[in-house]
């Protein structure tokens, strides 16, 4: 699945006004990732935000427009969510999600590299 250009453009220029951090793109769950420090930050995912945020939010959060549980194997994954596009339509609950993800950046872990196997 393509992902919405507009989202990934309002994300990558939000997040070059922040110094200090270290950003990097990748392709990734059907969509764009941006890694902050090395670790999943946000993702556009058609034309959805996956947000990684933190776990003890999730009830707060689920109240929001355009909250999406994120589902794998049937069950709602904590940490995580999509927004669809009439979550984050104005400046201010665009720029929610995103602090929100950032906020949690910090504390979240990174992912363990894959190892490489020596013959």
């Amino acid at each position: 699945m393509a992902y919405d250009i507009k989202p990934a453009d309002r994300i990558r220029a939000y997040l070059s006004n922040i110094s200090g951090l270290e950003i990097e793109e990748k392709k990734m769950f059907s969509g764009l990732a941006f890694m902050v420090n090395g670790k999943m930050c946000i993702n556009v995912s058609g034309d959805n935000l996956m947000c990684r945020v933190d776990p003890e939010l999730q009830e707060e959060i689920a109240e929001k427009r355009g909250y999406e549980p994120m589902i794998m194997k049937g069950k709602a994954l904590a940490g995580y969510c999509y927004v669809n596009p009439n979550g984050f339509k104005t400046k201010k609950e665009f720029e929610y999600w995103i602090k929100l993800c950032l906020d949690f950046n910090h504390r979240a872990v990174s992912s363990k590299k894959a190892k490489t196997k020596k013959n």
